[in-house]
């Protein structure tokens, strides 16, 4: 028998056939990943493994770093083919690693291969994968009509002008493609050098003049009518933790009028600003019928050495400890009060906070929107079987399981669609074992009914996409 089988996670008769008969053949709504929206629009052709493989990928790059690769073979200038046997002489070393099922899950997925990949193996893959790349089938559009994704919500500043977006929907593509407001720049008035130029592209980008903090909320404000315009319907926000320390319009101006000047916020300031600009985005959010997404918790660029030399999102990312549920109750709680409380979506990354998250959503659901206060799936380094399992365990126990919203890839890659087929074995076989246990009804209607809304059903109504 292959590595990956028809019974892979599944540990239970029970499993098996939910999975067979309600999660397997529901479509993908991919509602928050950042794969390019100019690989969609230009029906991308990867030249090789390496390119769609592991070019950007710094969950591989951590492990190949772990197993004494040295850096030219992940983020350097090593040729493709030795990088990616570099890759292949470090897979057999992460048993147990989430990236061994992902691995072997994706050449057999792709490329109908079942070989384990590992040095002796690879040169085999290699031409065997690449030859198949040379075809239409694994283009960018081909993979997201293989793998039946209905619609993917991309990750946008609000200065893009949205123009790939633009040609995507012109394309006749099958998958509808949506841009995410995501204006996390926004808030970095600690960071002058990086805050002023970004006003700038936002001057441009709404075609107007910011010369004060009224024209900067008024600028952002048409960005959001534009994604709105173009179909969007989410905003994201990756925060380590929320703010809720609100000041005055006054003094979000004043501290607006520092930045500008090159005079870098204080902590405290920046983190009134930041409160101030999230009420706004909240309330243009609520009045839109959008989903906000909370992304909290990651501690960035903890090895200062290597950020200098090759900048962020290369591999040097971590779980953060701050204190997440009394600012979150805080947010919450003012724009609820001030009738502005979008749906919202909470992915926590710290799994000691799941259970108060898992509560701190109950108190703001509001008796007319199922769901409408939603703890996220298990993201980034919890996006394995065992913390997937957790983050469904507390919402279970603390809430309402049977309106989640499901998976989603948070991914650069076209080769993550398999993220969703295991998340849903992990969901299958937990219930599965559940009914077997005896602590479910064996109803293939009320269990596979809910299974199903997980997958598909529970997202396509909830975020109201135009598909």
């Amino acid at each position: 028998m292959s590595f990956i089988h028809d019974d892979f996670l599944l540990s239970t008769k029970t499993a098996r056939r939910l999975y067979t008969k309600y999660a397997q053949p529901e479509p993908i709504l991919d509602y928050h990943c950042h794969l390019p929206p100019q690989d969609v629009a230009a029906n991308r052709q990867f030249g090789n493994l390496f390119e769609i493989w592991l070019e950007g990928d710094h969950y591989k790059w951590r492990a190949m770093r772990a197993n004494g690769v040295d850096e030219q073979f992940c983020t350097g200038n090593a040729d493709p083919r030795d990088k990616f046997l570099a890759w292949a002489r470090t897979v057999p070393h992460t048993l147990r690693n989430p990236l061994y099922h992902w691995t072997h899950l994706e050449l057999k997925r792709y490329f109908g291969i079942d070989k384990l990949l590992d040095e002796a193996t690879a040169a085999g893959i290699w031409d065997e994968a690449n030859a198949q790349l040379a075809g239409d089938g694994l283009r960018a559009h081909g993979i997201l009509n293989r793998f039946h994704v209905k619609a993917v919500c991309t990750t946008d500043d609000p200065t893009d002008d949205l123009a790939c977006h633009q040609t995507i929907a012109a394309s006749g593509l099958a998958t509808k493609v949506f841009p995410t407001f995501r204006p996390d720049k926004a808030l970095n008035v600690h960071l002058p050098e990086v805050f002023n130029p970004w006003v700038q592209r936002l001057e441009a980008a709404a075609n107007t003049s910011i010369g004060s903090y009224r024209d900067f909320v008024d600028a952002l404000g048409k960005r959001h009518d534009f994604f709105h315009q173009m179909g969007g319907r989410l905003s994201d926000h990756g925060l380590n933790h929320p703010f809720a320390d609100f000041c005055t319009e006054q003094e979000a101006a004043a501290i607006f009028d520092k930045a500008r000047s090159g005079q870098a916020a204080t902590p405290g300031e920046q983190a009134r600003f930041a409160a101030n600009m999230m009420l706004h985005f909240g309330r243009w959010d609520a009045a839109r019928g959008w989903t906000k997404q909370l992304h909290l918790g990651a501690r960035r660029n903890n090895n200062s050495r290597r950020f200098a030399q090759m900048g962020p999102d290369t591999g040097w990312d971590s779980i953060g400890d701050w204190p997440q549920i009394e600012a979150l109750g805080g947010y919450l709680d003012r724009l609820d009060r001030e009738n502005a409380l979008p749906k919202i979506v909470i992915y926590n990354l710290n799994p000691a906070d799941n259970y108060p998250v898992a509560t701190m959503i109950g108190n703001f659901q509001d008796g007319v929107t199922a769901g409408k206060i939603q703890h996220g799936s298990g993201w980034w380094f919890q996006d394995q079987k065992e913390a997937m399992t957790w983050q469904m365990n507390a919402l279970s126990n603390c809430g309402l399981i049977s309106k989640f919203l499901g998976m989603l890839t948070d991914s650069r890659s076209f080769m993550s669609y398999p993220r969703h087929e295991y998340f849903r074995r992990v969901l299958c076989d937990i219930f599965g074992r559940d009914v077997e246990n005896g602590e479910l009804p064996d109803s293939d209607e009320l269990v596979g009914g809910t299974i199903r809304n997980i997958c598909y059903g529970n997202v396509h109504r909830f975020l109201g996409l135009d598909i």
